[in-house]
């Protein structure tokens, strides 16, 4: 290659030692618009063939090499908040994303309950392993719970007491909609079984007090809560970790609870279901309100040929 081709590059490296931030506006000046001699400006018609053929020159190195570069992006790879504004749906999790969510880590050995045993996988430097392959498939179970119960109208909150689980319940229960909440702060005893002092006799009875499904991303915290819909026969999901007795609520998840990331997998993959079920839900309801438009047009229609044939 002669020295005449190489100047754009040695002017790029030049450069980028002097200042990086203008090394991409350098190479495309003299990749694509630089005279064969960057010294004398165009006065002949073969100066101008030649630029062509020096820009076509870059153009196709660029090009060729081009192929050979990554191709991930932002979009493409795993970035540490995906997991909060772009959970995965019941259908595409996999052990893989529990383990790099780091579920798979219980507490210590000494700690373990024996109501666990089940869903260990084994012990590692005194820390209990629990066992995804038992993960995977309640997980999955409590999502079609989710899902079912938002297509039939019904309204789940999602409670995480901790600061680091406010803004993963406040993102699962926007995610599906005006039939979920969350709880953030501190669940008030009594919400659920002492309904007409929490919120008053005509919004108790005119409104929905009573949740259809509780999600607990922290359950030992919030066992009050857990009594309650117990009381109120209100089902109940919850990340259970080896130290707790997977039997204080309904759907058990094994996981660890003690893990933001964990919290925000579960939670994630739970509203992704739930938002699956409202959309299903309002499909029915708009295909109920055209066929009850049509009956009653036809029912008007009906009457209106009756009146005619009496008159």
């Amino acid at each position: 290659m002669a020295r005449s081709s190489l100047q754009p590059w040695l002017a790029a490296s030049k450069c980028l030692r002097k200042n990086p931030s203008q090394v991409s506006r350098i190479f495309a000046r003299t990749a694509y618009t630089a005279p064969h001699d960057n010294s004398s400006p165009l006065e002949s018609g073969e100066d101008w063939r030649k630029l062509q053929e020096d820009r076509a020159y870059f153009k196709s190195i660029v090009d060729f090499y081009g192929e050979f570069g990554s191709t991930q992006t932002r979009d493409n790879t795993f970035q540490p908040h995906h997991s909060l504004h772009r959970p995965l749906a019941p259908s595409q999790l996999t052990l893989s994303a529990l383990i790099a969510a780091g579920a798979h880590f219980g507490h210590s050995k000494s700690l373990l309950n024996p109501n666990f045993m089940p869903y260990a996988y084994g012990v590692r430097a005194g820390i209990t392993i629990i066992d995804l392959d038992q993960t995977l498939p309640l997980l999955r179970r409590a999502a079609n719970l989710t899902r079912a119960i938002t297509s039939n109208d019904g309204t789940v909150v999602f409670v995480g007491t901790r600061p680091e689980l406010r803004p993963t319940v406040r993102k699962a229960a926007e995610r599906i909609g005006g039939q979920a909440f969350h709880v953030g702060e501190r669940w008030l005893p009594g919400t659920l079984t002492n309904k007409l002092q929490m919120f008053g006799p005509e919004v108790s009875q005119e409104q929905r007090v009573t949740p259809d499904l509780v999600v607990f991303l922290n359950p030992l915290a919030n066992m009050h809560a857990i009594r309650e819909c117990a009381i109120q026969h209100v089902p109940t999901i919850g990340i259970v970790d080896s130290n707790v007795d997977p039997r204080i609520v309904m759907y058990p998840i094994p996981a660890n609870d003690e893990s933001p990331r964990t919290a925000e997998l579960i939670a994630g993959v739970l509203s992704v279901a739930g938002r699956e079920g409202k959309a299903i839900y309002d499909q029915n309801e708009g295909r109920r309100q055209l066929l009850d438009s049509r009956y009653r047009r036809g029912r008007e229609r009906n009457a209106g040929a009756l009146l005619a044939g009496l008159d």
